[in-house]
């Protein structure tokens, strides 16, 4: 972690987005030497369907605190994803997580309407933006949980395009329910094909939401092994 704590100093200051495209690098090579490491090898499959010079909104599936470090480096592409403000108080992470992602004070309604404008911004800068529509860790015995507006209404503001992706196995590796223990195996991060938001409004928010959520969790339902 000190090699990559030292280099995430460094491009601390940088401006965006050269300072994001430096830090997907550096997590590229850290994750990539830790991961395998501590037996927990990533496997992607799908990365095929990113076009080059296109930004996607990425929707992913969220079980474990593990989900953020696998998805950030093995995203095709420069990123950001939301975390809660309480994580830039972390010892040594808070600097990290300051340095990649918005941070949101859930408290706070200022907070989240910021929030909504550098997720726009974060698009508009040629950056993937990586979100949890779920909201929170799925803590239930369901596949996906209900999914928030959030996602959807920045790519369709943006009309950028929606990436689904299935993150399998970390809710195994670190269950919510029980506290210092891990035990581990290999993660499958697989993206699938990108959903259009071009032409769409707001009023299509719900048609496009209800579809995303039925095709990731069929795709989940199908694809996780036990």
């Amino acid at each position: 972690m000190l090699p990559a704590y030292i280099a995430v100093l460094i491009i601390y200051s940088w401006p965006e987005p050269k300072r994001s495209k430096a830090l997907h690098r550096i997590f590229k090579v850290w994750m990539g030497v830790f991961m395998p490491l501590v037996f927990c090898p990533v496997r992607r499959k799908g990365a095929e369907h990113f076009k080059d010079g296109q930004q996607y909104v990425i929707v992913c599936n969220h079980n474990s605190y593990m989900d953020i470090p696998v998805s950030s480096p093995w995203i095709p592409g420069a990123n950001k994803t939301l975390a809660k403000i309480e994580f830039a108080s972390a010892p040594f992470f808070g600097r990290i997580y300051k340095t990649g992602t918005i941070l949101v004070d859930r408290r706070d309604e200022n907070s989240r309407k910021e929030t909504f404008s550098a997720m726009r911004q974060t698009l508009q800068m040629g950056l993937h933006l990586c979100l949890y529509p779920e909201g929170t860790r799925n803590k239930t015995n369901q596949s996906l949980q209900p999914f928030q507006d959030g996602a959807f209404v920045v790519a369709i503001r943006e009309q950028q395009p929606i990436m689904p992706a299935l993150i399998f196995n970390t809710g195994e590796i670190m269950p919510h329910n029980r506290k210092y223990w891990a035990w581990p195996q290999p993660i499958r991060f697989e993206f699938l094909e990108p959903i259009a938001t071009k032409g769409m409004t707001l009023r299509d928010l719900p048609e496009l939401k209800d579809k995303i959520w039925t095709l990731m969790n069929n795709y989940y339902v199908a694809n996780k092994r036990s």
